[in-house]
């Protein structure tokens, strides 16, 4: 059963982003595309069963770990199969910030600014998110939620500036 609650979970998530990327395909090409194939990956094997077992095993739904945003921290959560999972969908999915973080060798990030279209995708992401876990799915619920934790988020100047002007 929770494989179907989580099945069911992703495409809700995946229709309400593929709407947001469709109603803002006006901005940059490309966005019919991104809302279609959007986290195609969380049906990889590596992806799906670590975190069907993470969100909804035990008794537990989407909302488990989660703050009142929405927010949860996806790292260091006692759940190395979901941790792990975790890990390959941000470096599989360019609509992550996390995707844009160039470790150095020396210690120290270098920060990458987000592609356009890749940045709208990421909107759209946290649009679709919010609609999904009953947050609004508007601005106004993805403003709360980035108030709230945007500062957890490594992003270039330019991409922070960009989410900032969007979200207001």
């Amino acid at each position: 059963m929770k494989y179907l609650k989580y099945l069911w979970y992703v495409i809700r998530h995946k229709w309400y982003v593929m709407w947001a990327c469709f109603n803002r395909s006006e901005f940059h090409t490309g966005m019919y595309w991104l809302g279609i194939i959007h986290d195609w990956s969380k049906f990889r094997p590596s992806e799906f069963f670590p975190y069907a077992e993470h969100f909804y095993g035990k008794g537990k739904d989407i909302t488990a770990g989660r703050d009142e945003t929405g927010y949860y921290k996806p790292t260091d959560t006692g759940d190395a199969d979901f941790d792990f999972a975790w890990l390959l969908h941000q470096k599989r999915n360019k609509h992550h910030w996390q995707w844009w973080v160039l470790p150095e060798d020396e210690g120290g990030v270098k920060l990458i600014s987000i592609q356009p279209k890749y940045r709208l995708e990421m909107l759209c992401d946290w649009l679709g998110a919010s609609k999904a876990q009953g947050h609004g799915g508007d601005i106004a619920s993805v403003r709360a939620w980035y108030e709230k934790n945007g500062a957890k988020m490594q992003l270039s100047p330019s991409t922070r500036e960009w989410v900032e002007w969007v979200t207001k």
